[in-house]
């Protein structure tokens, strides 16, 4: 038996439309499971063209994470779960962070929806001894100068990763977490796309390269997979050696 062929499991990618979500989604596509997104566009067509954006052999559907009442009320098209993958993020720039406004839609979407979304899907994953992977970042382990709200967020995911993994053990459920470090995508293009920041950031990594998506989904699929039996609460670092 292979242990990472996820076939007849069934995988909710929240924010698996793009970037490190879409990656995750389509690694464990590859490995046979049933896999559902959830996006902030309208339909999947709106994705068509975008870098780092492949949802063909995904079910796709629009849900505002950050509104909780619509997120309460959305009733998904499957009634059994086996791995709900977290990997909504958002970051504001240009000191956005700072001011309340900034500050509120960062920790809306990367830690309140996260809370939100494990609790909406709880009775899922108990039945199913599914398991759970929460997407943070090195930039939770690490100051970070310009975006208090995505560090502190980020944080607080490794904090619920280990809170929801002592507590919900009882329940049947793994939780895991997943810490990637620099990988190019829509959110971290202010740095992968400037030649300068880019090098800089090159400079501090010991492996001398970013990550991929691909890369994280091989980390997301084995906390997900029986290989991890017994681990939990763990947040896996994948960052190259970005935070030695």
């Amino acid at each position: 038996m292979n242990d990472l062929d996820f076939s007849g499991k069934r995988v909710l990618v929240v924010g698996g439309s793009s970037g490190i979500g879409n990656g995750i989604a389509r690694g464990f596509r590859a490995r046979g499971a049933e896999v559902h997104v959830w996006g902030t566009r309208a339909s999947a067509e709106d994705y068509a063209g975008q870098v780092g954006s492949d949802l063909e052999g995904l079910h796709y559907a629009q849900v505002n994470v950050a509104d909780f009442d619509e997120l309460s009320a959305y009733a998904p098209p499957f009634d059994s779960l086996d791995v709900l993958v977290q990997s909504q993020g958002f970051v504001r720039y240009k000191q956005a962070e700072y001011a309340k406004k900034g500050w509120d839609e960062v920790m809306d979407i990367n830690i309140n929806s996260v809370m939100h979304t494990a609790t909406k899907f709880k009775p899922m994953l108990s039945a199913a001894k599914g398991a759970i992977v929460i997407v943070s970042s090195v930039s939770g382990l690490q100051a970070n100068i310009g975006n208090p709200a995505y560090a502190a967020s980020k944080a607080a995911a490794i904090s619920l990763t280990k809170t929801l993994g002592q507590s919900w053990a009882r329940d049947g459920i793994r939780v895991n977490g997943l810490a990637p470090g620099l990988v190019p995508t829509k959110l971290t293009a202010v740095t992968t796309q400037n030649k300068e920041r880019a090098e800089a950031s090159l400079r501090a990594i010991p492996v001398r390269r970013m990550g991929t998506p691909e890369e994280m989904a091989g980390a997301a699929m084995f906390l997900a997979s029986p290989l991890a039996s017994y681990v939990q609460g763990h947040t896996l670092i994948a960052d190259g050696g970005l935070t030695l």
